[in-house]
């Protein structure tokens, strides 16, 4: 009864006071007008306001919005067409975008079982030889008659076959259409129209692997790039690199494809030349392009290891090759050519050359393995 009598007090109250209140809000003033409204401002106007200076000293500081839209808008119809540079990186830029959605292949070594054989040092590539380059004795060995794709080891017969045909290295050559990639999609710094010489576009190829560079070279030999290729071709031939065969100068077609056994030969004839062996060892170059000054670093990243000793060097990937290198070194007193191929991982293809310099190292003499014949290696 108690909470009854509470609750019927309560609410009247709650009721009545709401009452006043509503009263209190409605009610006229004393003059018996009511009370007038704030005026209502537009948004374009409140918009205006806000942006309107309060005094001159501001307006001189705040920009003229407008003024400057009207002055970056191009008038009608005085629009520029984009520049063949700007052209080429929306190209290149379009052909990264494809390449990076193809699915990545299995190398042609993985495909065979290559990668299942095992070794000693078991190393991380499927191919493997080394062989002392005096005595032509083979230290190492791992599936060296394997015939695979060599990526960009084509070029070093690509430098071998420009250096011995003794054609002027100052000699300015333009990269074209022609030398863009349409086997992989693959990019460049050297955009079509840029001028280098023969000697620079060598450097690029050896050192850093550019593609285009070594297109160029092959598309401008005496009598073109199918001569050219007959040319590397018949090299391979003379020089009993009997697995051996080229279709381009660059070595991003699969179809360029040699043997461990082979590619020692040509390593062997390849350190005979003076530019080869500078061109691939050196560790950087600036070349002048326009008004842009372009940075090269060499793709082994050992020949800027000082407990290195490297005459001649070349790396190579594709995904049906995998990662790839060959290398004139000396290691314990012995000149060495070293043959890695099919390596599965981006730095394998090193650390295998490190496992197998630690090695030899490590024995008090290094022995003398199978001799390899005659016809493989040049006298």
């Amino acid at each position: 009864m108690t909470l009854l009598v509470s609750l019927s007090w309560v609410l009247p109250t709650s009721v009545a006071q709401a009452q006043t209140t509503n009263q209190s809000v409605k009610s006229p003033d004393k003059s018996g007008k009511k009370k007038d409204k704030p005026p209502t401002v537009s948004k374009a106007a409140n918009a205006k306001d806000k942006n309107k200076p309060r005094d001159k000293a501001q307006q001189k500081s705040l920009p003229n919005r407008s003024v400057q839209q009207a002055k970056s808008r191009p008038a009608p119809g005085s629009a520029k067409k984009p520049s063949v540079p700007v052209k080429h990186a929306r190209l290149e830029r379009k052909q990264n975008a494809t390449q990076q959605a193809r699915p990545v292949r299995a190398s042609f070594g993985k495909l065979a079982g290559l990668h299942a054989t095992t070794d000693e040092l078991d190393l991380h590539s499927s191919v493997a030889l080394v062989v002392d380059q005096d005595t032509h004795e083979i230290l190492y060995r791992k599936n060296d008659h394997a015939v695979l794709p060599i990526a960009s080891l084509t070029k070093l017969m690509t430098g071998l076959v420009i250096a011995e045909a003794k054609l002027p290295m100052d000699e300015p050559i333009r990269i074209t259409q022609a030398d863009v990639d349409t086997e992989k999609g693959s990019s460049s710094r050297l955009a079509v129209g840029t001028e280098l010489s023969r000697g620079d576009l060598m450097h690029l190829s050896l050192m850093s692997s550019e593609n285009r560079a070594a297109n160029a070279l092959g598309r401008s030999y005496p009598g073109g790039l199918a001569v050219f290729v007959e040319r590397m071709n018949q090299r391979a031939g003379s020089l009993g690199m009997k697995d051996t065969r080229y279709v381009e100068p660059t070595g991003l077609s699969s179809r360029n494809q040699s043997s461990a056994s082979d590619l020692a030969v040509l390593v062997a004839a390849a350190y005979k030349e003076p530019m080869l062996r500078e061109w691939s060892t050196s560790q950087g170059r600036e070349v002048e392009v326009g008004r842009r000054t372009l940075q090269y670093k060499n793709t082994n990243w050992l020949v800027k290891n000082p407990s290195w000793d490297i005459g001649l060097q070349k790396t190579g990937y594709i995904s049906e090759a995998g990662r790839c290198l060959v290398m004139q070194t000396q290691v314990a007193g012995r000149k060495l050519i070293m043959v890695f191929l099919d390596s599965a991982g981006k730095l394998s293809r090193l650390g295998d050359a490190e496992r197998v310099r630690h090695w030899l190292e490590s024995k008090p003499a290094l022995h003398s393995g199978q001799p390899l014949l005659r016809q493989y290696l040049p006298g």
